[in-house]
């Protein structure tokens, strides 16, 4: 690894520092990522079993997926700004909004899922493997 993935909110009160690249960077054009970004797709980078610092206090919500999994979603109390998720029930992955990295030029995109969701105005990068809900495990 180059160097540490580190980014936080827009005021800086949360701020996360992880020490490892990530396992899968991708788009989801789901329903609940669109609400919850305020646009057509949300984009993340899913870290596993990585050195994970994160400092501040977010305030978090609990959202149900498909298949029933929880997805607890973290956001700065000051500033609004959507962060991270974890999972109650796979504590060793931690997945980050590519919009919150302090160089987000460092997000590159494997992989679209819930594609079958997208609003036609969403386009995401040509060539691209798209999944119409979420690819097999």
């Amino acid at each position: 690894m180059s160097h540490a993935y580190r980014g936080g909110c827009a005021c800086r009160a949360i701020r996360y520092e992880i020490s490892a690249e990530p396992v899968e960077s991708n788009d989801c054009q789901c329903r609940q990522c669109q609400q919850q970004s305020g646009t057509g797709h949300s984009s993340y980078l899913s870290f596993v079993g990585a050195p994970v610092t994160v400092e501040g206090e977010a305030t978090t919500w609990d959202v149900v997926g498909e298949g029933r999994t929880v997805k607890r979603c973290a956001f700065c109390p000051t500033c609004g700004s959507p962060v991270y998720l974890t999972f109650p029930d796979i504590p060793d992955l931690f997945i980050v909004r590519a919009g919150s990295l302090d160089e987000p030029g460092r997000y590159k995109p494997e992989m679209v899922f819930w594609h079958s969701a997208a609003q036609p105005w969403d386009h995401v990068p040509p060539g691209i493997p798209r999944h119409e809900k979420l690819p097999p495990r």
